[in-house]
């Protein structure tokens, strides 16, 4: 049963539920004078209540519209800023989560299949991140999304009215372009503080940063050339056209490289190789330019070394034959064009081996030394004087008169200034010496020859002036190259001749006293397709010069062993010996002495029928070794003449160490022995020589009967010459052999 209520507590509680509701609207309660007693019974209740409820609502689509729209607005920020949003309750659970966050961590699932799921049942691969970031939001933490990106994780909880953790909201930002940023970052702050100097300035050439390299080059601190610009390095050894143009390629081709010489802060001036770029914005203007050089100090120096040990020789400093040439090119190209006349002056300097065997090598380095030094002051700037080897020196001098024999008298005054200077004394060491040059001399002009050509000339007449006297100077003779010429084609005819088998062996006989045939000397000859039979004093001296001795001497020698084996064979031939000339340049062969034995063990000669003759200029160098050679061929049995004994210089005490067996005459003692006095005594003297010695002597070129006479007479018993035989081939000889067997054999 409803109790009784009078009217002033109904009104109340009509009232007290009026505010209830206006309160729930968010209004203030009324007052009293806003809803009197009297207004509150006339209006209806119940309708005010219902009114008030519906106001309820409206107010409550009203905000729930406005937070839609919030929610949109809020979403639509994310996804313009590139962000993931997923919102996780308290018990691990996603609630929402937009589109951005559905492909990077879920592969582009349907929401539907992610909210309300576990985080660690749909987001596995960054679970443990996600989770430890809820529990400790302070952390910062990155994580990898199923693209590789760099994801940067940002959460943030959100409590209830009483302070209880309602939701974690989580927010990823996509950092990929950051974190590649800062990583070129990292990389170009290491590639700034490389070995190169490297400067970056603006487009006004202002100096804005430079790296550490750039101080340790130039000596200027970041410090002291920052808000400066590049020009407080220029050395002045580039003119201001030289900056102009480098700019100009810049500006055209937004880079130039090259080598430029600047300026340290000590002053002092450095190469560097330089290379400039521009920087250009997305709109194509220059904003900076970067300038990346290193310092080519060391790398110069090594060149100019280099450049000296090709180019100049070590001990004078002079140019080498090599530049030499290339300046005689130059000259010549030069002289074609201007008509005027260019000179080469070679220099020989005399008796300098004299020095250098006497003295020491350094002592005659030292007057090399002292030549230049005086030769470079006998000559205009602009000549050239160069070292090309040995004791050899070359003056050129350039741009002389048009006139041929004002030329010539220009150069001759050169020459004879050279030969003033010197001849005097020079100071080596703790002595004083005298030395002389020869000078030979060739004037150009428009030379259409070779180079080599004009070389051989002035070297011709460098000889020239040796055959003069010496200590004298001697112009090209043009009569000399067709010497030349003519010796050049004989080297060639020679070097053919050797691979050809041009050549055969005369044999001249060799008598006793008595007449009867001991021996023979092979004498070598040559049969020269064209010119016939060629004489030795032709080609005898060639092949010494060239070298070719050797492989012709190796011919000639075989060859003669052969025969020797051959006529050991036949009985009134096989006691002869065979005597073989062996010229300086072959017994000073480091393969001499094994040569002739491996000839002997080929050919099955007997060593004691072999005589090797030797000249005496063989005495002139490395006697010793001569005598050990000698020695070590005498014990297996061969034999030795020493060959125009009286001719050349011969020391005694020499030429008693020697292991000889013979002395031979020469033929110029021969010839006038019967009406010249000296020749007479020199032949005299040879065979007292011999005899006191214990040597036999043997005289060449014995003619006729009175000169065997008169060297009978004087002890000499054994002869060679035309009064018994010319030298004859093989099958001429061993026929006068047979015909005269019973006058010139010897019975046994």
């Amino acid at each position: 049963m409803t109790p009784n209520l009078s009217q002033q507590e109904i009104l109340l509680y009509i009232r007290a539920k009026v505010n209830q509701l206006l309160m729930v609207m968010g209004t203030s309660p009324l007052r009293v004078d806003e809803l009197d007693d009297y207004t509150l019974i006339e209006f209806d209740p119940i309708g005010i209540i219902a009114e008030s409820f519906q106001q309820v609502i409206n107010n409550y689509n009203e905000t729930n519209q406005h937070l839609s729209l919030a929610l949109d607005e809020i979403r639509a920020i994310l996804d313009a800023l590139g962000a993931a949003l997923m919102v996780i309750n308290p018990h691990d659970r996603i609630e929402s989560c937009n589109h951005l966050a559905l492909k990077w961590l879920f592969a582009d699932s349907d929401k539907t299949e992610i909210v309300g799921k576990l985080v660690n049942e749909v987001c596995f691969h960054c679970s443990e991140t996600l989770m430890n970031y809820r529990n400790n939001p302070d952390s910062n933490y990155h994580i990898t999304n199923l693209f590789g990106c760099d994801i940067q994780l940002i959460a943030s909880k959100i409590c209830d009215g009483v302070g209880n953790h309602a939701k974690t909201v989580m927010l990823f930002t996509d950092i990929s372009h950051r974190v590649q940023a800062e990583e070129a970052l990292r990389i170009a702050a290491t590639a700034f503080e490389v070995q190169e100097g490297m400067v970056i300035t603006d487009t006004e050439k202002v100096i804005l940063r430079v790296n550490r390299a750039f101080s340790e080059i130039t000596g200027y601190s970041a410090e002291e050339i920052v808000g400066k610009t590049p020009s407080l390095l220029a050395s002045g050894r580039h003119d201001k056209t030289f900056y102009v143009e480098m700019w100009k390629s810049i500006e055209r081709t937004g880079k130039w490289q090259g080598e430029i010489w600047n300026r340290r802060k000590n002053s002092e001036v450095y190469p560097e190789w330089l290379m400039i770029n521009a920087v250009k914005n997305d709109a194509g203007l220059t904003t900076h330019y970067v300038g990346t050089f290193t310092d080519v100090t060391s790398r110069k120096k090594a060149e100019e070394e280099i450049m000296n040990l090709a180019f100049f020789d070590p001990l004078t400093g002079l140019p080498n034959r090599r530049l030499l040439l290339d300046r005689l090119k130059q000259a010549i190209a030069s002289s074609t064009r201007s008509t005027r006349h260019g000179a080469l002056l070679f220099l020989d300097l005399d008796n300098f081996k004299t020095l250098n065997d006497t003295r020491g090598h350094d002592s005659g380095d030292l007057l090399l030394q002292q030549v230049a030094n005086r030769l470079v002051t006998c000559v205009r700037e602009g000549d050239t004087v160069a070292r090309i080897g040995g004791d050899e020196f070359v003056v050129m001098l350039e741009d002389l008169s048009e006139n041929v024999l004002e030329a010539a008298n220009q150069t001759e005054i050169v020459g004879e200034k050279i030969l003033v200077t010197l001849n005097q004394v020079y100071h080596l060491a703790n002595f004083a010496h005298h030395s002389t040059p020869s000078i030979g001399v060739t004037l150009f002009v428009e030379h259409q020859g070779s180079i080599d050509d004009l070389m051989k000339r002035a070297d011709l007449a460098m000889y020239q002036a040796k055959a003069a006297g010496r200590n004298t100077l001697r112009f090209f003779d043009p009569e000399m190259q067709a010497v030349v010429t003519t010796r050049a084609a004989m080297e060639a005819d020679l070097r053919e001749a050797i691979l050809k088998k041009q050549f055969l062996l005369y044999y001249q006989a060799q008598v006793d006293s008595e007449g009867y045939l001991t021996g023979v000397e092979a004498l070598l000859r040559w049969r020269h397709p064209q010119r016939g039979l060629v004489s030795p004093l032709d080609f005898i001296p060639l092949s010494e010069e060239t070298g070719l001795i050797i492989p012709l001497g190796h011919w000639v020698l075989e060859t003669a062993c052969l025969q020797l084996s051959t006529w050991a064979a036949l009985p009134h031939m096989a006691h002869l010996t065979v005597a073989v000339n062996v010229s300086a340049r072959q017994i000073h062969h480091p393969n001499f002495v094994d040569t002739v034995l491996t000839i002997l063990d080929d050919t099955g000669a007997n060593p004691e029928r072999l005589k090797l003759e030797l000249t005496e200029s063989l005495l002139v160098d490395n006697v010793e070794e001569v005598i050990d050679k000698m020695t070590v061929l005498k014990e297996k049995g061969v034999s030795f003449s020493l060959d125009d004994f009286g001719t050349g210089y011969s020391s005694l005490s020499y030429l008693k160490r020697l292991p000889l067996d013979q002395l031979k005459i020469d033929r110029s003692f021969i010839k006038d022995i019967l009406t010249d006095t000296n020749d007479s005594a020199i032949a005299k003297m040879i065979v007292a020589l011999a005899d006191s010695m214990g040597l036999s002597v043997i005289a060449e070129g014995v003619e006729i009967e009175a000169q065997k006479n008169f060297l009978s007479n004087h002890g000499c018993n054994a002869y060679q010459g035309f009064l018994y035989s010319h030298p004859l081939p093989i099958e001429e000889f061993e026929d006068v052999v047979t015909l005269l067997n019973v006058s010139m054999i010897r019975p046994y």
